[in-house]
Protein backbone atom coordinates (compact mmCIF):
# COMPACT_ATOMS: atom_id res chain seq x y z
CA UNK A 1 0.00 0.00 0.00
CA UNK A 2 1.16 3.45 -0.51
CA UNK A 3 0.57 6.42 1.74
CA UNK A 4 1.55 9.63 0.70
CA UNK A 5 2.90 13.03 2.03
CA UNK A 6 0.19 16.20 1.57
CA UNK A 7 3.15 17.18 -1.31
CA UNK A 8 5.54 14.25 -2.37
CA UNK A 9 8.06 13.42 -5.36
CA UNK A 10 8.38 14.21 -8.17
CA UNK A 11 8.05 11.03 -9.32
CA UNK A 12 8.04 9.97 -12.68
CA UNK A 13 4.76 9.17 -14.17
CA UNK A 14 3.81 6.66 -17.39
CA UNK A 15 1.14 9.41 -18.31
CA UNK A 16 2.38 13.27 -17.19
CA UNK A 17 6.20 12.65 -17.15
CA UNK A 18 8.20 14.28 -13.97
CA UNK A 19 5.17 14.40 -11.28
CA UNK A 20 5.00 16.47 -8.01
CA UNK A 21 2.31 14.92 -6.40
CA UNK A 22 -0.45 16.18 -4.31
CA UNK A 23 -2.19 14.11 -1.92
CA UNK A 24 -5.99 15.72 -0.04
CA UNK A 25 -6.21 13.07 1.77
CA UNK A 26 -4.85 11.74 4.96
CA UNK A 27 -1.27 11.14 5.12
CA UNK A 28 -1.46 7.55 6.51
CA UNK A 29 -5.19 6.55 5.57
CA UNK A 30 -6.74 6.04 2.53
CA UNK A 31 -10.37 8.10 2.23
CA UNK A 32 -12.05 6.97 -1.82
CA UNK A 33 -15.60 6.58 -3.00
CA UNK A 34 -13.49 3.54 -5.24
CA UNK A 35 -12.46 0.45 -3.96
CA UNK A 36 -10.63 -0.53 -7.17
CA UNK A 37 -9.31 -4.22 -7.03
CA UNK A 38 -6.51 -2.74 -8.61
CA UNK A 39 -5.43 0.22 -6.61
CA UNK A 40 -1.81 0.64 -5.58
CA UNK A 41 -2.95 1.92 -2.28
CA UNK A 42 -4.67 -0.78 -1.04
CA UNK A 43 -8.08 -1.49 0.06
CA UNK A 44 -10.39 1.54 1.97
CA UNK A 45 -10.58 -0.82 5.00
CA UNK A 46 -7.28 -1.01 5.67
CA UNK A 47 -6.29 2.91 5.14
CA UNK A 48 -8.67 3.53 8.52
CA UNK A 49 -5.67 4.36 11.03
CA UNK A 50 -5.55 7.91 9.58
CA UNK A 51 -9.01 10.36 8.72
CA UNK A 52 -7.00 13.83 9.02
CA UNK A 53 -7.63 15.68 5.78
CA UNK A 54 -5.28 18.62 4.85
CA UNK A 55 -6.61 22.19 5.08
CA UNK A 56 -6.15 24.39 1.90
CA UNK A 57 -3.65 26.18 4.33
CA UNK A 58 -1.54 23.57 4.82
CA UNK A 59 -1.66 22.40 1.14
CA UNK A 60 -0.69 25.61 0.10
CA UNK A 61 2.61 25.99 2.50
CA UNK A 62 3.70 22.59 1.77
CA UNK A 63 3.50 23.01 -2.23
CA UNK A 64 5.20 26.39 -1.73
CA UNK A 65 8.06 24.87 0.35
CA UNK A 66 8.63 21.99 -2.35
CA UNK A 67 8.26 24.48 -5.74
CA UNK A 68 11.00 26.54 -3.74
CA UNK A 69 13.29 23.82 -2.91
CA UNK A 70 13.07 22.48 -6.65
CA UNK A 71 13.19 25.49 -8.45
CA UNK A 72 16.63 26.22 -6.24
CA UNK A 73 17.71 22.56 -7.32
CA UNK A 74 17.06 23.25 -10.93
CA UNK A 75 14.63 20.34 -10.83
CA UNK A 76 11.87 20.17 -14.08
CA UNK A 77 8.65 19.39 -12.99
CA UNK A 78 6.60 18.34 -16.04
CA UNK A 79 3.17 18.10 -13.90
CA UNK A 80 1.48 19.23 -10.34
CA UNK A 81 -0.61 16.28 -10.23
CA UNK A 82 -3.23 15.59 -7.54
CA UNK A 83 -3.41 12.15 -7.24
CA UNK A 84 -2.93 10.15 -3.53
CA UNK A 85 -4.64 8.19 -1.20
CA UNK A 86 -7.96 8.10 -2.85
CA UNK A 87 -10.10 10.66 -4.59
CA UNK A 88 -8.90 14.32 -4.52
CA UNK A 89 -12.19 16.05 -4.79
CA UNK A 90 -13.54 14.73 -2.01
CA UNK A 91 -11.29 17.21 0.12
CA UNK A 92 -14.10 20.07 1.15
CA UNK A 93 -11.56 22.81 0.25
CA UNK A 94 -10.88 21.29 -2.93
CA UNK A 95 -11.79 24.52 -5.27
CA UNK A 96 -9.61 27.04 -2.95
CA UNK A 97 -7.03 24.31 -3.54
CA UNK A 98 -6.90 24.41 -7.18
CA UNK A 99 -6.48 28.05 -7.18
CA UNK A 100 -3.88 28.46 -4.76
CA UNK A 101 -2.27 25.73 -7.18
CA UNK A 102 -2.50 27.28 -9.59
CA UNK A 103 -1.16 30.76 -8.10
CA UNK A 104 2.04 28.50 -7.18
CA UNK A 105 2.41 27.27 -10.41
CA UNK A 106 2.60 30.32 -11.98
CA UNK A 107 4.98 31.61 -9.79
CA UNK A 108 7.62 29.06 -9.36
CA UNK A 109 7.15 26.54 -11.96
CA UNK A 110 5.26 28.13 -14.83
CA UNK A 111 5.86 25.27 -17.80
CA UNK A 112 4.49 22.57 -15.76
CA UNK A 113 0.61 21.25 -15.78
CA UNK A 114 -1.72 21.12 -13.25
CA UNK A 115 -3.44 17.76 -13.51
CA UNK A 116 -5.78 16.07 -11.41
CA UNK A 117 -6.79 12.11 -11.16
CA UNK A 118 -10.43 11.76 -10.69
CA UNK A 119 -12.57 8.74 -10.58
CA UNK A 120 -15.13 11.54 -11.85
CA UNK A 121 -18.02 11.01 -8.97
CA UNK A 122 -18.47 14.28 -8.42
CA UNK A 123 -17.98 15.94 -11.48
CA UNK A 124 -21.84 17.16 -11.14
CA UNK A 125 -21.20 19.19 -8.39
CA UNK A 126 -20.83 22.78 -9.39
CA UNK A 127 -17.55 23.89 -7.50
CA UNK A 128 -16.09 20.99 -8.63
CA UNK A 129 -16.47 21.06 -12.04
CA UNK A 130 -15.48 25.36 -12.13
CA UNK A 131 -12.20 24.02 -10.28
CA UNK A 132 -11.76 21.13 -12.60
CA UNK A 133 -12.05 23.71 -16.07
CA UNK A 134 -9.32 25.76 -14.47
CA UNK A 135 -6.83 23.10 -14.80
CA UNK A 136 -4.67 22.10 -17.78
CA UNK A 137 -5.27 18.28 -17.53
CA UNK A 138 -8.40 17.05 -15.68
CA UNK A 139 -8.15 13.13 -15.97
CA UNK A 140 -11.00 11.36 -15.49
CA UNK A 141 -12.04 7.80 -15.21
CA UNK A 142 -14.13 5.42 -16.55
CA UNK A 143 -13.19 1.78 -16.42
CA UNK A 144 -16.23 0.18 -17.94
CA UNK A 145 -20.10 1.28 -19.65
CA UNK A 146 -22.20 -0.42 -17.13
CA UNK A 147 -23.09 -0.46 -13.11
CA UNK A 148 -22.70 -3.81 -13.00
CA UNK A 149 -19.34 -3.71 -14.26
CA UNK A 150 -18.60 -0.76 -12.67
CA UNK A 151 -19.50 -2.72 -9.37
CA UNK A 152 -17.14 -5.19 -10.34
CA UNK A 153 -14.22 -3.51 -10.77
CA UNK A 154 -14.09 -0.36 -8.74
CA UNK A 155 -16.71 -0.99 -5.96
CA UNK A 156 -18.12 2.40 -6.02
CA UNK A 157 -20.03 3.85 -2.80
CA UNK A 158 -23.97 3.56 -2.74
CA UNK A 159 -25.40 5.87 -5.52
CA UNK A 160 -23.36 5.49 -8.39
CA UNK A 161 -24.44 5.55 -11.97
CA UNK A 162 -22.48 5.99 -14.58
CA UNK A 163 -24.77 7.38 -16.67
CA UNK A 164 -24.87 10.34 -14.49
CA UNK A 165 -21.04 10.38 -14.46
CA UNK A 166 -21.56 10.41 -18.42
CA UNK A 167 -24.08 13.63 -18.26
CA UNK A 168 -21.89 15.58 -16.16
CA UNK A 169 -18.45 14.98 -18.14
CA UNK A 170 -20.46 16.38 -21.26
CA UNK A 171 -20.28 19.72 -19.18
CA UNK A 172 -17.15 19.52 -20.47
CA UNK A 173 -17.53 19.43 -24.58
CA UNK A 174 -14.94 17.13 -25.17
CA UNK A 175 -11.84 19.45 -23.17
CA UNK A 176 -10.59 17.04 -20.64
CA UNK A 177 -9.06 13.49 -20.81
CA UNK A 178 -10.60 10.13 -20.03
CA UNK A 179 -8.68 7.50 -18.33
CA UNK A 180 -9.51 3.63 -18.52
CA UNK A 181 -7.58 1.03 -16.65
CA UNK A 182 -7.51 -2.12 -19.00
CA UNK A 183 -6.93 -5.87 -17.00
CA UNK A 184 -8.52 -9.20 -16.21
CA UNK A 185 -9.88 -10.86 -13.23
CA UNK A 186 -11.18 -14.52 -12.91
CA UNK A 187 -12.05 -13.91 -8.95
CA UNK A 188 -14.33 -11.06 -9.86
CA UNK A 189 -15.33 -12.08 -13.46
CA UNK A 190 -13.83 -8.74 -15.25
CA UNK A 191 -12.11 -8.62 -18.69
CA UNK A 192 -11.62 -5.26 -20.50
CA UNK A 193 -11.04 -7.16 -24.09
CA UNK A 194 -15.05 -8.76 -23.38
CA UNK A 195 -17.40 -7.20 -25.82
CA UNK A 196 -19.99 -6.54 -22.93
CA UNK A 197 -16.69 -4.40 -21.44
CA UNK A 198 -15.13 -2.95 -24.78
CA UNK A 199 -17.86 -1.67 -26.81
CA UNK A 200 -19.79 0.00 -23.97
CA UNK A 201 -16.61 1.89 -23.49
CA UNK A 202 -16.21 2.57 -26.87
CA UNK A 203 -19.73 4.03 -27.29
CA UNK A 204 -19.24 6.45 -24.23
CA UNK A 205 -16.08 7.73 -25.31
CA UNK A 206 -17.54 8.29 -28.83
CA UNK A 207 -19.94 10.14 -27.15
CA UNK A 208 -18.25 12.21 -25.07
CA UNK A 209 -15.15 12.33 -27.48
CA UNK A 210 -12.26 13.57 -25.19
CA UNK A 211 -9.43 15.56 -26.30
CA UNK A 212 -7.37 12.41 -25.70
CA UNK A 213 -7.54 8.93 -23.87
CA UNK A 214 -5.02 7.48 -21.87
CA UNK A 215 -5.51 3.50 -21.47
CA UNK A 216 -3.25 1.76 -19.27
CA UNK A 217 -3.01 -1.49 -16.97
CA UNK A 218 -1.92 -2.47 -13.88
CA UNK A 219 1.79 -1.85 -13.05
CA UNK A 220 2.63 -1.93 -9.40
CA UNK A 221 0.98 -4.52 -6.55
CA UNK A 222 -2.78 -4.29 -5.97
CA UNK A 223 -4.57 -5.18 -3.17
CA UNK A 224 -6.84 -7.97 -5.00
CA UNK A 225 -4.90 -11.44 -6.14
CA UNK A 226 -4.67 -12.93 -9.19
CA UNK A 227 -4.71 -9.79 -11.17
CA UNK A 228 -4.08 -10.33 -15.37
CA UNK A 229 -2.61 -6.95 -16.51
CA UNK A 230 -2.34 -6.43 -20.44
CA UNK A 231 0.38 -5.53 -22.84
CA UNK A 232 0.62 -2.88 -24.96
CA UNK A 233 0.09 -4.37 -28.25
CA UNK A 234 -3.29 -6.16 -27.05
CA UNK A 235 -4.82 -2.78 -25.57
CA UNK A 236 -3.54 -1.05 -28.92
CA UNK A 237 -5.30 -3.42 -30.69
CA UNK A 238 -8.56 -3.59 -28.54
CA UNK A 239 -9.38 0.43 -29.33
CA UNK A 240 -7.56 0.61 -32.81
CA UNK A 241 -10.97 1.00 -34.03
CA UNK A 242 -11.04 4.43 -31.83
CA UNK A 243 -7.34 5.37 -33.43
CA UNK A 244 -8.72 4.94 -36.88
CA UNK A 245 -11.97 7.15 -35.86
CA UNK A 246 -9.30 9.96 -35.46
CA UNK A 247 -9.33 9.80 -31.55
CA UNK A 248 -5.83 10.63 -29.49
CA UNK A 249 -4.76 7.82 -27.10
CA UNK A 250 -1.81 7.30 -25.31
CA UNK A 251 -1.55 3.53 -24.47
CA UNK A 252 0.81 2.69 -21.35
CA UNK A 253 1.56 -0.63 -20.23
Amino acid sequence: MLREETVFGPIFSRRLGTSLGINLLPEKGKICNFDCIYCECGWNKDGKDDSVIPSAAKVRTDLQNMLVRLQKEGTQVDSITFSGDGEPTINPEFPQIIDDTLALRDQYAPTAKVSVLSNATRVHLPKVFHALTKVDNPIMKIDAPTNDLIGRINHPAPGYDVARVVEALKQFHGNFILQTCMLRSKEFDFDSSRPEVLDGWMDIVRELRPREIMVYTIDRPTPAQGLEKMTVEEMTQLVQPLIDEGFQLQIKG
